[in-house]
């Protein structure tokens, strides 16, 4: 199957409100996976070790993988911070994001609407100032073809978006390619036929 590009953010963003006398502080991070998302999180508990609350949530990878979804109400009335925080990054469609909201309580509650509103839409504001750059996936093939081969195939893979491309020599030419995985189907495809299906390749399961 192949992944499809989509946007990351490019910048840090810190914003902050006051709402009802309760100030809410929000913070930002690119977070490629789920281990940095828990180190970005732990950073900003540790920033905010006084505060009550440090609610949070993240999209650990492509915005359409459920498995990389999390979020914590972290002591607020269940329900009322940590999901409205991730319905709002998984509407804004960002992949490799997390959102950590501290709040300081200002002595009036809120009640279980108020926080909710409070929460999402102080993340939804922050995104406002979040500048994005789109993520193009990225794939690894393996190959191993004849010496009298290889001039063709690099003159092939020269029309395509190829990031790097490493070749041992041995009896045959093994190379390995990184490129743009929307491209390489067509690749393969071109290769393929050029050379009477003389390559072998390693192929990825993603195609």
């Amino acid at each position: 199957m192949i992944k499809t590009s989509y946007d990351i953010p490019k910048n840090s963003v810190f914003y902050q409100e006051v709402i009802k006398k309760s100030r809410f502080i929000v913070h930002i991070e690119h977070t490629p996976d789920v281990k940095s998302a828990r180190a970005f999180i732990a950073d900003i508990k540790d920033k905010y070790s006084d505060a009550v609350h440090n609610c949070w949530a993240y999209v650990a990878g492509p915005p359409t993988d459920s498995q990389v979804l999390g979020f914590s109400d972290d002591r607020e009335p269940n329900g009322t911070a940590g999901k409205p925080m991730l319905n709002v990054l998984v509407g804004s469609g960002v992949g490799e994001i997390t959102a950590v909201v501290t709040r300081y309580f200002g002595g009036i509650k809120l009640g279980t609407g108020g926080l909710v509103r409070a929460y999402g839409g102080s993340v939804n504001h922050a995104l406002d100032e979040l500048v994005k750059a789109e993520k193009i996936p990225e794939i690894i093939i393996d190959g191993i073809s004849e010496y009298s081969h290889q001039g063709l195939i690099e003159q092939i893979l020269a029309s395509y978006n190829i990031l790097t491309l490493d070749k041992q020599y041995s009896e045959k030419v093994s190379w390995t390619i990184k490129m743009v995985q929307r491209e390489a189907p067509l690749a393969i495809s071109e290769i393929i036929d050029k050379t009477s299906g003389r390559v072998k390749f390693n192929m990825p399961e993603e195609l």
